[in-house]
C-alpha cells in the first residue's frame, strides 16, 4: 500500500483488506472521472466499470448507492420502487454522506452506510473495476465480490430494452 495514496484511497484499501479482498487499489496515470475514461485507462469494456451513482432518499435524507455497469443508465423509478422516492444528490451531499468526491465514489468504506443496490447487469462480466476513493484509483473484483463486500441485493435498476 503506497504511503502516497490519499486518505480516501487508504480507507478503501483498509476496508478491502479487512473484508479479505485480495486486490487493493491501483493508481491510474490519469484521472478517470467517467466510466469511459476508466475503461480507456484500463483497456477494458466500459460495461466492466462499476460506477457508483448516489441518490438522496426523500423520506429520510439517507444516501442510496446504486452500483451499475458503466454502459448502463440507472432507472430512477426502478430504484424508487425498491427503496422509496429518491432525488438527485449534489456534489456537497455526496462528499458529506460518502466521504468521497464525485468521480471517485467507492462502493465500500463510506463515511455513513448507504442503502445499496447492485445492478444485475454487472454480472455479464467475470471481472469488473470500481472506484477506490479517488478519480485516479480503482480496484478489480468479480461481481459476486461486490455483492459480498457491500451486503447489497442484486437488482434490476436499468431501463428495459425497447
Amino acid at each position: 500500500m503506497s504511503e502516497q495514496f490519499p486518505d480516501s484511497v487508504k480507507r478503501v484499501a483498509a476496508a478491502l483488506a479487512a473484508a479479505g479482498h485480495a486486490d487493493g487499489p491501483v493508481w491510474l496515470d490519469s484521472a478517470a472521472r467517467t466510466s469511459q475514461q476508466a475503461a480507456d485507462a484500463l483497456g477494458v469494456a466500459v460495461g466492466q466499470i462499476a460506477k457508483s451513482v448516489i441518490f438522496r432518499r426523500r423520506s429520510d435524507d439517507v444516501a442510496v448507492l446504486v452500483v451499475t455497469s458503466g454502459d448502463r443508465r440507472v432507472d430512477e423509478k426502478k430504484v424508487a420502487a425498491l427503496v422509496g422516492a429518491v432525488g438527485r444528490a449534489d456534489a456537497d451531499y455526496v462528499k458529506a454522506k460518502t466521504g468521497f468526491a464525485i468521480g471517485g465514489v467507492s462502493p465500500v468504506a463510506h463515511a455513513t452506510t448507504p442503502v445499496t443496490l447492485v445492478d444485475r447487469e454487472l454480472f455479464r462480466f467475470e471481472r469488473i473495476w470500481a472506484a477506490a476513493g479517488h478519480p485516479n484509483a480503482v480496484f478489480p473484483l468479480a461481481p459476486g465480490d461486490l455483492e459480498r463486500l457491500t451486503g447489497a441485493p442484486v437488482a434490476d435498476v436499468t431501463p428495459s430494452a425497447a
